[in-house]
């Protein structure tokens, strides 16, 4: 007999009558979570991390590795909610120029936004500042992600006060109803108890499982009328984080997750209707394998180039302190004008030009505009390897 993993409710949302899945409070039981046949798989995937964390060291700055990292998590997170965005829409967004989505950039951006105030709460030593994970904290980071004309009307920051439902052009033929909105805040209660258990009774899980169960909850509760998806990968990136599986969030886990983006949702439905938590927790840690080992794989790759194109400027005759400077600027503003090379340097116009034109004609940056004023520079192959 496959575990009761919720129950249903009776309620009505549009003029329809549904039943709404309310789930148990976590973690698992009756049969508890079979735990000792994921060991393996759990294993592996912190190997992965662990392996992820030490390439970290192969290049001199860890902020250009976040800046692509946070990057690409927003797109590709956003991507899986049907953000046509790119990553270079992305950079040329941040670096001032035109873009024609603008939206789905703004949307990218605020995710963005809302990861980097997670972060500043988790890591702030002012207590007036400082927030553990909460249902406080994910509200301030919803406020964040829904800024902007989109957002403006899915109560930004606030718990769902409706009922929603997930697929299905109405109600009535739903994919699936989350819980009714008087009960959002008492489940949301639980599961940051989960979150905060106290450590004999955490140990019983790997970090790892217990995010796998974290999300997958977060996700059925389904708490905000938009965002939830987004959120919810937010709530993996600042838990990985929080529980010491990665000291810099250097991971993109929403690549994997849209790669496998049919399986992904699968596997949270089977928890409703299957009781199978297993088959959700052994697919996570796959994930979380396949996403590090990615992210290790673009490391490499980014140390080698950057490493062979300071090689290729070190070389050069004409290099100047500027052009130094620059170069070493340009993995977290691979879109640039000659004007904001001058801002960033903190020089004059004349010698911030010349330092572009130096890595220009090094071939490291790349001229985009074919125009001789109001020029835009690329650092090319690097914006190439992250879009991989």
């Amino acid at each position: 007999m496959p575990r009761v993993t919720g129950t249903y409710v009776s309620t009505t949302t549009a003029g329809e009558a549904v039943r709404a899945f309310v789930p148990h409070p976590l973690p698992p039981t009756a049969p508890p979570l079979a735990a000792e046949a994921l060991a393996a798989a759990n294993h592996e995937a912190e190997m992965a991390l662990a392996r992820l964390a030490g390439v970290s060291g192969l290049v001199p700055s860890v902020d250009w590795l976040l800046y692509g990292a946070v990057r690409k998590e927003a797109l590709l997170t956003s991507q899986i909610e049907g953000t046509q965005a790119t990553l270079a829409d992305l950079f040329d967004g941040e670096a001032g120029l035109a873009v024609s989505n603008a939206d789905d950039v703004e949307e990218v951006t605020n995710y963005i936004a809302a990861f980097r105030h997670v972060r500043e709460r988790l890591r702030a030593r002012d207590p007036r500042k400082s927030l553990p994970i909460s249902v406080r904290l994910l509200r301030e980071a919803h406020r964040l992600l829904m800024t902007g004309a989109r957002g403006a009307g899915k109560q930004p920051g606030e718990l769902r006060r409706t009922q929603n439902w997930i697929g299905g052009t109405r109600p009535g033929n739903a994919v699936f109803v989350p819980p009714p909105a008087q009960q959002v805040p008492d489940l949301l209660a639980a599961l940051e108890r989960f979150i905060h258990e106290p450590e004999p009774v955490a140990n019983a899980l790997p970090p790892l499982v217990r995010i796998a169960l974290v999300h997958a909850q977060f996700e059925t509760i389904h708490p905000f009328l938009d965002g939830n998806g987004r959120v919810g990968r937010l709530l993996i990136a600042a838990l990985l984080e929080e529980w010491g599986l990665l000291a810099e969030p250097l991971l993109y886990p929403s690549g994997y997750l849209k790669q496998h983006q049919a399986e992904y949702y699968r596997r949270l439905s089977a928890i409703r209707t299957e009781g199978d938590w297993e088959a959700w927790v052994a697919f996570f840690l796959e994930a979380m394998a396949g996403a590090a080992a990615e992210a290790e794989r673009s490391v490499i790759a980014l140390a080698s180039l950057v490493a062979a194109d300071r090689r290729r400027l070190l070389a050069s005759p004409k290099a100047a302190p500027a052009s130094y400077r620059l170069f070493e600027l340009l993995p977290t503003m691979p879109r640039l004008t000659v004007a904001q090379a001058q801002k960033s340097l903190k020089t004059s116009f004349p010698t911030a030009n010349a330092a572009v034109n130096l890595l220009a004609s090094l071939g490291i940056l790349s001229e985009l505009t074919g125009q001789k004023t109001g020029r835009v520079f690329s650092y090319q192959a690097y914006v190439e390897l992250l879009m991989q």
